[in-house]
């Protein structure tokens, strides 16, 4: 049986090749593909998605070696802030209702 944090990589990395290479490198997103997976996985951003300028400032952003695609590591950069940013809304929550 495996713990929670190596089921949580495990997810991040099946999310990750789930989406990439349908078109193109397969160990990379590109933008289409980077789009799909925020809309598809992180339904709240829906709203942004739709925004074509949302999506191409978190590509650029992601991208740190400007191939104009995200790679894995790239990937992990995003799950990181979104998930420090997710804990710090919890902990101010926590924190508001004491």
């Amino acid at each position: 049986m495996s713990s929670k944090l190596q089921e949580a990589m495990l997810g991040l990395i099946e999310v990750f090749h789930s989406y990439s290479g349908k078109e193109g490198d397969k160990y990379k997103l590109n933008k289409r593909e980077l789009k799909t997976l925020l809309q598809n996985e992180l339904g709240d951003f829906q709203e942004a998605c739709n925004d074509p300028t949302v999506v191409e400032k978190i590509m650029n952003d992601l991208d740190e070696n400007q191939d104009g695609e995200v790679d894995f590591q790239e990937f992990v950069v995003l799950v990181a802030a979104l998930t420090v940013a997710c804990n710090e809304f919890f902990e101010n929550c926590d924190k508001a209702s004491k």
